[in-house]
């Protein structure tokens, strides 16, 4: 299936963000969430029925409109319950060289186990650079989190983690400052 045929369902998409990863990020916010997690600061995306469809192509054509995007973050929702999309849109990502970051509140344990199953998963995975993962803990919120809401959460090197097949740190909150 190619990108032009793929739809997502949305929440909302950020043209210029600078606080969803490093640098400037055109930022795609997915509609639906299983996780529900007590805090949450995107709670209107949680409803699987919520928000409205569009193509991958339209995404990437906004994507393609602003030059000085160094990357692209999934976030949510939850993008990983609409891997297919997913998948063909990081596809357009990276061959526009630009850096993808995902935010799951899966862990990366258990996209692992997910992915076994699911081969748009898998391929999605493969493609992304950054996986931030876990659920959002309110009681373990840390403002001074690089990119991140609460201490449980990690930034994953994701192609080092899937080669190693453990999480591998790509920065601390050190780093970032």
């Amino acid at each position: 299936m190619s990108a032009g045929e793929e739809s997502l369902r949305l929440a909302g998409v950020v043209r210029e963000s600078i606080v969803d990863g490093p640098g400037i990020r055109f930022v795609v916010f997915c509609q639906g969430c299983p996780h529900h997690c007590r805090g949450c600061h995107n709670p209107v995306t949680h409803d699987f029925s919520g928000g409205y469809m569009c193509s991958v192509e339209r995404i990437l054509s906004a994507i393609d409109e602003d030059p000085l995007l160094d990357g692209v973050t999934f976030s949510g929702g939850e993008p990983v319950c609409q891997a297919g999309g997913f998948l063909a849109l990081a596809q357009g990502v990276k061959a526009r060289n630009l850096h993808l970051i995902l935010y799951s509140g899966y862990t990366f344990e258990e996209l692992l186990q997910l992915s076994a199953q699911d081969e748009a998963l898998s391929g999605l995975l493969r493609l992304v650079d950054v996986l931030i993962d876990g659920r959002y803990e309110e009681e373990q919120r840390d403002l001074t989190l690089p990119f991140y809401g609460s201490r449980n959460q990690r930034a994953l090197d994701l192609p080092a983690s899937l080669r190693r097949r453990e999480p591998v740190a790509v920065w601390s909150a050190r780093e970032t400052e």
